[in-house]
């Protein structure tokens, strides 16, 4: 039997029954080295990339020490985004599936704080949520960590590059000093090395490479001759390398909606992603380039972190990035699950220190390619699929196969012309491809959906 089988790990009958119903069979590098450290007890620090398997990682951890007859809260995941605490959690209860009556409760910023308190009062095992919107919850006592035994940090190095320290130190001031404390971080910079002191005891460190295969990503750099010159290049680079997805990386926020406007005018199929948007904008921005309704996202690493999007056909990088990590991780982006990719780089004469950080961390010496010439005949690409919002959601017991029935009852419209269905607490979002759209629209406007007439638009 193979040592990366999960049958070889002391994880309860029901856990393993669960895993292979998923068809979990064998463990990911990240997972085989972590399990069997956090089954144990210990605490660990993991840097590993997102997408490594690292939430499946501590998540049968947690799930494996849990008493479910014990209704207090046992488990703390700390996340950077609500977009991250929610596909975390998610996971969780995929994983938890064998486990009956189990509570996973998500408490994020930039919702209302209403239905929190409502499903505070009535208990939880687990709770899966963003620093800020946590201590908050601890301080005004609707929240208690006295019964804590596992606390984990997921993505903690973002967290510090957002501010969120003193909430970190607020919240673990709050839980109890004996436990068990899991850090995982994409890098592992000096603040990482300095919390991972403060916070953990005698912590078992792995580490884990990329998960892509390197060699599967195509890297170019291009020398511009000034930040002028940039979007210019960005556009060529665009039209002949652009494919159905991609994600330009900026540096900043306000250079990441420029850049977004600007392509926008351009003609391309272009969303921004930021720090200063609404979390309602956050959520629709994701949701239609996830599912095929945009072809271009722009962002900021913060952004752009721990986001549930599979595979980009590019990366490009309007500015490069302040560390060889950072880099890494955007590059990761494209090439995943064995797939060839490409990442696309510029920079001018003034970013000579960033290069020679890039060669350092890469081993590589990085030579600039000429751009592709101007061709009149190249167009953006335009996005397959767009976007209706629903006003009906989990709330309002709406399921996947309800939303499927409503658009394809009349068989005007079959299976093949839907895309990805999200279901919300109070909306729901489908996918639809361009062409039939509108007739889609319509279907929902004059149709219902369990015996009610549900609201819709196109995003």
């Amino acid at each position: 039997m193979s040592n990366t089988a999960f049958s070889t790990l002391a994880l309860p009958a029901a856990l393993l029954g669960n895993l292979a119903d998923l068809g979990y069979s064998s463990m990911t590098d990240i997972q085989a080295q972590a399990l069997p450290e956090i089954l144990a007890g210990k605490d660990v620090i993991a840097r590993a990339k997102t997408g490594s398997g690292k939430t499946a990682a501590f998540g049968l951890g947690l799930l494996a020490k849990l008493d479910v007859k014990y209704f207090r809260v046992q488990s703390l995941v700390l996340c950077p985004t609500r977009e991250l605490a929610d596909q975390v959690a998610a996971e969780l209860r995929k994983l938890a599936r064998s486990i009956h009556n189990i509570k996973i409760l998500t408490l994020c910023g930039g919702v209302p704080i209403g239905p929190q308190i409502g499903s505070l009062e009535h208990g939880a095992h687990i709770i899966v949520g963003t620093p800020g919107r946590v201590i908050d919850h601890l301080e005004k006592g609707r929240l208690s960590l006295a019964d804590l035994t596992t606390l984990v940090l997921d993505e903690a190095d973002r967290m510090l590059e957002m501010g969120f320290s003193a909430d970190l130190d607020a919240v673990i001031a709050k839980a109890p000093a004996q436990r068990q404390t899991l850090l995982f971080s994409a890098t592992y910079p000096d603040a990482i090395a300095k919390l991972s002191a403060r916070l953990l005891t005698s912590p078992v460190q792995i580490t884990v490479e990329q998960q892509h295969n390197a060699s599967s990503i195509a890297q170019l750099f291009f020398q511009v001759a000034d930040n002028n010159a940039r979007l210019d290049a960005l556009r060529q680079l665009l039209l002949n390398y652009q494919g159905q997805s991609s994600m330009v990386f900026c540096n900043t926020k306000r250079e990441t909606q420029d850049v977004a406007d600007a392509l926008h005018a351009f003609g391309f199929s272009v969303l921004a992603l930021h720090g200063d948007m609404e979390q309602k904008d956050r959520d629709q921005t994701l949701v239609q380039f996830a599912n095929g309704s945009a072809c271009i996202l722009v962002a900021t690493d913060v952004a752009a972190r721990g986001l549930d999007i599979s595979s980009v056909d590019a990366v490009f990088n309007y500015q490069l990035a302040h560390d060889a990590d950072t880099h890494t991780h955007r590059v990761g982006r494209t090439g995943r699950a064995g797939q060839s990719g490409i990442a696309l780089s510029l920079f001018t004469a003034s970013d000579a220190g960033k290069l020679v950080t890039l060669e350092d961390g890469l081993g590589v010496a990085i030579t600039p390619e000429q751009l592709p010439p101007a061709n009149a005949a190249l167009t953006p690409a335009k996005p397959t699929m767009a976007t209706l919002q629903l006003d009906g959601g989990k709330k309002h017991k709406i399921r996947a196969g309800d939303i499927v029935g409503a658009l394809t009852a009349s068989k005007q419209l079959t299976n093949d012309d839907l895309g990805k269905i999200q279901l919300h607490d109070i909306w729901s979002f489908v996918a639809v491809k361009r062409s039939k759209v509108k007739l889609a629209l319509q279907l929902l406007q004059q149709g219902k959906i369990k015996g009610k007439s549900i609201r819709a638009r196109m995003l």
